[in-house]
Parts: C-alpha cells; sequence; structure tokens
C-alpha cells in the first residue's frame, strides 16, 4: 500500500473522484475547498468532477493548478451523465460531499442497486 492510504495504482487504470462542496466550513470554505482540489493532484487523482455551485468552481481550480483534469458540473444528474461517458474498465472512483448534496444518487444510478447506508 502506497503511503496516499488508498493504495498502489495498477497501470493502465484511473482514479476517478467526484467532489461536492463542503457546506458546513464557514469563512474557510473557499480556502478549504481549493485545498482539497490541491490535494486530489498530491493523492494521484486523475479526474476531478466538481457537483455544485461557487465552491465546487473553487474545488477544481485547486485540482487543476495540481495538474489534475477537471470539470465542473452543476448536479448530480449531469455528473453521472459525465462519469458514464468518462467510465474505463478498472477505473477507481471515490463519490464525497456533504449529506445535503445526496451524492449517494450518482453511485445508486451508477450501480443500479439501493444505497441505503454508512458500511463500517
Amino acid at each position: 500500500m502506497s503511503d496516499d492510504g488508498i493504495g498502489e495504482k495498477e497501470p493502465g487504470t484511473r482514479r476517478i473522484a467526484v467532489l461536492g462542496e463542503m457546506l458546513e466550513l464557514g469563512d474557510t470554505a473557499a480556502q478549504a475547498h481549493w485545498d482539497i482540489g490541491q490535494e486530489t493532484g498530491r493523492l494521484g487523482v486523475d479526474i476531478v468532477i466538481a457537483v455544485g455551485g461557487v465552491l465546487a468552481k473553487q474545488l477544481a481550480l485547486g485540482a487543476a493548478d495540481a495538474g489534475v483534469d477537471t470539470a465542473i458540473v452543476g448536479d448530480n444528474e449531469t455528473a453521472t451523465t459525465l462519469l458514464e461517458k468518462l467510465l474505463q474498465p478498472g477505473d477507481v472512483v471515490i463519490i464525497k460531499g456533504s449529506r445535503g448534496g445526496m451524492r449517494w444518487q450518482i453511485a445508486q444510478a451508477l450501480t443500479g442497486q439501493p444505497i441505503t447506508g454508512i458500511l463500517s
């Protein structure tokens, strides 16, 4: 396992992060989103799909500055459509955002399975 906590990357595979806005951060929100974008580069993420508005744009700008291919979309449906077009065999996808953003809808649409709870 690598020191990034997400394991070694297999040759020919991509890491795709679908990231929503974190709405609970208050005055530090814009900088925190930029910083998360930067971190995606350090972690070896290949593509970031930022979902939301102004804060998602900050996240995407931070990721792009770190050399990550990025897209900004306004909603879960558009994120799902884009992800379906991008996905290739072997890709690894992480989906994360505030509970209010209901990003679980993206995973549910992709898998065709109900997403009903948190695995522990």
